[in-house]
């Protein structure tokens, strides 16, 4: 089915139209349309096109008045102090529209205009090494901007660029070659016990690393045995990406997201693109030879001393660094799968790096305008005290531990209510994870991006205020109304009057469409989780106001279950996009 318009875009049509009639010398002009408190819609921009033709913008606002077809979409329309019209549209139009959109899988939402593809560089844990509370930001947002993107058309390439490389393998694949026993396990083997083997090889290795001044001489060869290549190193090496997949597939799994294994292209990936990214560099004079390291140098980047600090991208020992892998991934991701967009979902620490790196890629031409990197920025993970989420211990706190007790504290709330529902105990385990993980998820996601956020599980599972339970208790509820209804079914009617409260509910319904419009194009998922809070927010008024299943007539009973059935459905939609389940009895 075709998209459905929205009343604010028809809106706007028409009256672009009547200013376009009223003052044909001003061309295409944008009415500035905007939802007002005083009516529907409030629209100014015969304001601002009145002072620039030195007109009059109340005269201007009556000729649009005027020009504006009566019945239909507009109820009533009054030009208010200098030249505003505020504009209150019709019961019939809103229910219309809304029955539009529910006659549609898609709730009327539009793909994109020129979707593109999209490579997208998000949850990038280290093998060998516990994810922690750091690494949630980046799999919980990148994930949510999968969903969106996908959602509006954009093809979406996911890249894991997990860290697989480095000196830490060196000594690690020594203490295997000394220890071949080390890592066997079961087929079966979970992620927590292919963690333990991993954490328990490293404090050995390390141990022995530290103490064996013999066996530190032995690792670093196996360094330069690595880099070279060697296939008994190799073949080691492999073991431990393997064995670290198995961990970081099964924190995935808790988290509720699907991480396909050929997604996952780390930093060794791009170990046959080095030399020719630095020799392309330096060939093209973006990069420059300083003291035997290849740089890049910035007039605009310069340390405290005020010496430029310059992006090293091959080090005088001949050794690559970040940058340079890093550039290489651009160079794949624009002229392997031909990207048009390059995301980047890092710590927002990580700028002043991005920044360089980018800029150092539209110098060679690898960015330009037809293709752009965005760093899709995060902040810090705080605890209740405002600091960087730390254990009493001042240990990092491993995301395991965090899901875990978020699981448990959420299946506590859901187990309070269970009795009074009839939920099995299955049915609350698994609605338990759900909404713990949702929790969690929603938490950061409500959050704009770039800014810190403080993790108080009390909060972030609580019933009241803006949480995932909430919106989820809604949808609940929702889907218990529908199922209480009996043989009443969801139907539009048109021809009824609306309540204030009914109102306001679809002609927030209504904006779903445009507001998925405007969360891919800024990649703003907190937009999103706003959006569905007030939605949830406006359907508990709604329903502290208007009974629905004793609403009188059947068809008044008829087209407020299709406001509830609409609002369900919208949830349902919204939150799968965050990554959230909706369970349908809670």
């Amino acid at each position: 089915m075709a998209s459905v318009p929205s009343l604010a875009s028809t809106l706007e049509q028409r009256i672009a139209d009547a200013l376009s009639a009223a003052l044909p010398e001003a061309g295409a002009a944008d009415p500035l349309l905007r939802r007002s408190d005083r009516a529907d819609f409030q629209a100014n921009g015969m304001l601002a096109l009145a002072k620039r033709l030195k007109g009059n913008p109340r005269e201007l606002a009556a000729k649009v008045v005027e020009g504006l077809p009566s019945g239909g979409l507009i109820q009533d329309v009054e030009v208010s102090g200098p030249g505003f019209l505020n504009i209150t549209v019709s019961d019939e139009a809103i229910t219309r529209t809304l029955a539009a959109r529910a006659a549609d899988d898609r709730l009327g939402v539009p793909f994109a205009e020129k979707p593109g593809t999209t490579v997208i560089d998000w949850a990038q844990p280290n093998v060998a090494k516990e994810m922690h509370v750091g690494h949630l930001r980046s799999a919980v947002i990148g994930d949510a901007a999968v969903r969106i993107l996908e959602f509006t058309g954009e093809k979406v390439i996911s890249r894991h660029h997990i860290g697989d490389w480095g000196t830490q393998f060196g000594m690690l694949i020594q203490y295997l070659i000394e220890h071949p026993h080390e890592l066997d396990h079961k087929d079966e083997s979970s992620g927590e016990e292919a963690m333990s083997n991993l954490n328990r090889l490293y404090k050995a290795a390390r141990a022995v690393f530290d103490a064996d001044a013999e066996f530190k001489e032995r690792a670093r060869r196996r360094v330069v045995d690595l880099q070279a290549g060697d296939e008994e190193t190799l073949a080691l090496w492999q073991r431990f990406v393997d064995e670290s997949k198995i961990y970081f597939y099964s924190v995935f799994g808790k988290l509720d997201m699907d991480i396909r294994d050929e997604d996952v292209v780390g930093e060794s990936g791009y170990n046959d693109m080095l030399a020719e990214t630095c020799r392309l560099l330096e060939e093209s004079g973006v990069a420059v030879r300083s003291e035997g390291a290849l740089c890049v140098f910035f007039g605009d980047v310069k340390g405290p001393d005020g010496q430029p600090v310059p992006l090293i991208v091959q080090k005088s020992d001949g050794g690559y660094g970040y940058a340079a892998t890093d550039l290489s991934a651009i160079r794949d991701r624009v002229q392997n799968l031909k990207a048009d967009t390059l995301l980047y979902v890092v710590d927002a620490r990580q700028s002043l790096h991005f920044k360089m790196v980018f800029e150092t890629a539209r110098r060679i031409g690898w960015l330009n305008e037809d293709v752009h990197a965005v760093q899709l920025a995060f902040g810090t993970v705080l605890g209740k005290d405002g600091k960087p989420f730390k254990t009493r211990e001042g240990e990092t706190v491993r995301l395991v531990d965090l899901l875990d007790e978020a699981i448990a504290r959420a299946t506590d709330v859901v187990r309070d209510k269970a009795e009074k529902v009839g939920l099995s105990e299955q049915e609350i385990v698994e609605n338990g994870r759900f909404v713990g993980v949702g929790a969690v998820k929603y938490a950061d996601l409500s959050t704009s991006a770039i800014r810190d956020y403080k993790f108080d599980l009390d909060q972030m599972v609580s019933l009241n205020g803006d949480t995932s339970v909430y919106l989820q208790y809604a949808y609940a509820r929702i889907r218990s109304i529908v199922r209480r209804a009996g043989e009443a079914r969801p139907v539009a009617h048109p021809e009824l009057a609306l309540a204030p409260a009914e109102r306001a509910l679809g002609l927030h319904l209504d904006q779903f469409g445009g507001t998925l419009h405007e969360v891919a194009g800024e990649y703003a998922p907190h937009k999103l989780a706003a959006y569905l809070y007030q939605l949830s927010s406006l359907f508990t008024a709604f329903y502290d106001q208007c009974p629905v299943i004793k609403a009188g007539s059947v068809e008044a009973v008829e087209n407020r279950l299709f406001l509830c059935d609409l609002t369900a459905r919208t949830l349902h939609q919204g939150m799968a996009l965050l990554g959230i389940r909706t369970p349908e009895r809670l």
